[in-house]
């Protein structure tokens, strides 16, 4: 049997594979296209398609596909096959340069937010070298962007890829300021990966689960995580070869898959990589999430990714992990032990406080989905409202540097940029503080809002494209001094008292924190059509089309998508529900009260019994069905009225204002009828029966 180091990245057309298989100069072109982002040349990426295509082959694959992230948040595929005809009823196995570097998919299914008229179906999709193809299925897939005829993205991968062209520009022009030999910056990211895997067959007789990823209906189980059991707890043996699985042909594929754990609510699991640069990181967190889904399914189980599928209990986030590396290997946010090194840290430190003070409400957006809405604030996920943990110590050095007072560590020092040591600073000064939304931890920066489902791309892009505004400020103030340190040291301290707000080490749970949060100006945005007008704010746009990473078009047309996508979701749910409460729900209790009834009359007829039980439960079933029938129909016509409507925003505060509060009223009412109703009439597996049906 094969180690690990022999396996690993073996379904991937990676560096290694490159040096062996292509021709010296043809692999050096590749370097210099995968490193400096020049164009290839078309002779030589025929020479690429085909050793591409004699490896994929002898990997058995069949087929290729231009691998693509529209705006729909999952990956698409098309395939075509490698066969030719030969002229003599036979085939041969072709693939061209051209068909490597471009691809021309239909695009008239996907969301556009009106970047194209429904009939306009051409899109073309794009090689993205910096990621390596991979053999998946049999299939030789291509990492790719996608645009539509007119050049506008129509993806989540382009406008990622240019946000970090626009942050490498502009942390190069403070790099040069510090005399650095650098030739580029990039960002990494480890995104943490929560999930839930249920028993399949319990999944497959609930029908919100497979229509919304959620339980819309159901009684909490007399057990939860109260006892904090799972957490860390041995992994079951069902889920152990799931993991041992899923690790494997993540392994192949080149993904570092390094952490895996039972998580803190029953059923749910968390998969960590290694860190890698950020549009790399994307492409594989897609991966991990598709496989998750596949390969449960042939262990028994379901993979729900949803944000919240079972009310009451923790939720499934997310956590991104952020920093910026130079080529030369230098992590930009390790605070480093000597002078040069601290003051480049703490402007760069700078920059990101900075960036999440003036952007908090894009870095909302960027996590905004009708899923992330009810994970958000509970159950150990981040409030709403934005803010940055850095730690008492860290905290402490910056209002030392801002007082220009002496600082306390081992000894008293007082704080000058560039002149006097910064005391080094450990990576685990202080704990973790898992209500933050924006954590430092030692080297890197944690966003743990983001939902389980969602791209990492959309976060990214964000964060990229604010900081890099920050450090073009920078930039624009360091290069015309006269005194650098001077000016260095004065524009770190200026930065500090501008953006402290946002600095916020305690519990972001406490109510408090709420008020305090709202005197310091902060944003508190607590649903998704609260803050996606935020996108088409001026100072959003303006940031966007000066480092173009979206044009105006561009961001007009996710703001219709994000809009349009939240709505359908509720519709989605509601009408499940509605389906639900006519199909089995009311059927179910009226049931049961007639067996309550049949009961009374057999047993009153037989004996002067009282019959109390059945009596007062036949009461209780005959209220509750009164009120779910009433319930039911207050819901069909708000989610009708709500048709109505032709304006997106206005659609979607409906949803938001009038159908959900029906939606939780129902539910209320149907979740009390459950915890009544005999077992044998409830016409779906409980949450017991999901959160704990896999052992």
């Amino acid at each position: 049997m094969k180690t690990v180091p022999e396996f690993f990245g073996s379904c991937v057309f990676d560096d290694s594979t490159m040096r062996a298989r292509l021709p010296k100069e043809t692999y050096k072109a590749m370097l210099r296209t995968i490193k400096d982002g020049r164009s290839l040349d078309i002779n030589v990426a025929n020479v690429v398609a085909n050793a591409m295509k004699d490896w994929a082959v002898e990997l058995g694959a069949t087929h290729y596909t231009h691998w693509f992230q529209p705006m729909t948040g999952v990956t698409a595929e098309k395939h075509d096959s490698f066969i030719s005809p030969d002229g003599d009823g036979r085939v041969i196995m072709e693939f061209s340069g051209k068909e490597l570097v471009q691809g021309e998919p239909d695009a008239s299914s996907f969301p556009s937010g009106g970047l194209r008229a429904t009939f306009e179906a051409r899109g073309y999709t794009a090689w993205d070298p910096t990621s390596y193809a991979f053999v998946k299925d049999g299939v030789l897939c291509i990492p790719t962007a996608f645009c539509s005829y007119s050049g506008d993205a129509l993806d989540k991968k382009t406008p990622l890829l240019r946000s970090m062209e626009a942050i490498n520009r502009q942390a190069m022009r403070v790099l040069k300021l510090f005399g650095s030999d650098v030739t580029s910056v990039k960002t990494t990211v480890g995104p943490e990966q929560e999930y839930f895997l249920v028993d399949k067959e319990a999944y497959d007789k609930r029908p919100d689960l497979i229509y919304t990823g959620r339980m819309l209906f159901g009684s909490r189980s007399p057990k939860g995580q109260e006892l904090d059991d799972h957490y860390f707890g041995a992994i079951k043996p069902r889920v152990a070869a799931f993991m041992k699985e899923l690790n494997e042909e993540l392994w192949k594929l080149g993904v570092c898959a390094k952490t895996e754990h039972n998580e803190v609510a029953p059923a749910q699991h968390e998969l960590a990589p290694i860190f890698t640069t950020t549009n790399i990181a994307a492409d594989h967190n897609q991966l991990a999430m598709e496989l998750m889904q596949k390969i449960a399914k042939k262990h028994g189980m379901v993979c729900l990714l949803h944000e919240k599928p079972f009310a009451g209990v923790n939720g499934s986030g997310k956590h991104n992990n952020w920093s910026m590396t130079t080529n030369t290997g230098v992590n930009l946010l390790n605070p480093g032990e000597t002078p040069y090194e601290n003051a480049q840290f703490l402007l760069f430190l700078a920059a990101v406080i900075k960036a999440v003070d003036e952007y908090q409400d894009l870095l909302r957006v960027s996590v905004a989905s009708a899923g992330n809405d009810h994970r958000l604030g509970a159950n150990e996920a981040p409030p709403a409202i934005i803010s940055i943990f850095l730690g008492d110590e860290l905290t402490a050095i910056l209002e030392a540097l801002e007082s220009d007072t002496a600082y306390s560590a081992r000894e008293k020092t007082l704080m000058r940029v560039g002149v006097h040591v910064l005391p080094k600073f450990p990576r685990d000064t202080t704990d973790r503080n898992r209500t933050s939304p924006f954590a430092f931890t030692g080297n890197k920066f944690e966003f743990r809002m983001l939902g389980s489902s969602a791209s990492v791309s959309d976060c990214n892009t964000v964060l990229n494209t604010i900081v890099a505004e920050s450090l073009s400020q920078f930039a624009d103030v360091l290069e015309q001094a006269e005194d650098f340190e001077a000016a260095l040291h004065d524009l770190i301290v200026k930065t500090i008292r501008e953006h402290k707000r946002i600095i916020f080490n305690g519990n972001g749970y406490d109510e408090a924190w709420t008020a305090e949060a709202e005197r310091r100006g902060l944003l508190n945005l607590k649903t998704t059509p609260d803050a996606i007008p935020c996108l088409l704010a001026e100072k959003n746009m303006a940031l966007f089309c000066k480092h173009k990473v979206f044009s105006e078009r561009e961001l007009h047309a996710r703001y219709e998508i994000l809009l349009e996508s939240y709505s359908k979701v509720i519709n989605i749910e509601a009408l499940t529900m509605v389906d639900m409460v006519n199909r089995d729900i009311l059927p179910a209790l009226c049931a049961y009260g007639e067996r309550l009834g049949k009961a009374v009359a057999g047993k009153t007829a037989a004996a002067d019994v009282k019959c109390v039980y059945e009596i007062k439960t036949l009461e209780k079933i005959s209220a509750y069905t009164d009120v779910i029938y009433e319930g039911v129909q207050l819901l069909e016509d708000a989610i009708s009225s709500v048709k109505g409507i032709s304006d997106s925003l206005a659609a979607a505060k409906a949803f938001e204002s009038d159908v959900i509060p029906k939606m939780q009223s129902l539910r209320a009412t149907v979740d009390s009828a459950e915890c009544i109703t005999a077992s044998e009439f409830w016409p779906y597996p409980t949450y017991g029966d999901l959160l704990f049906g896999v052992r």
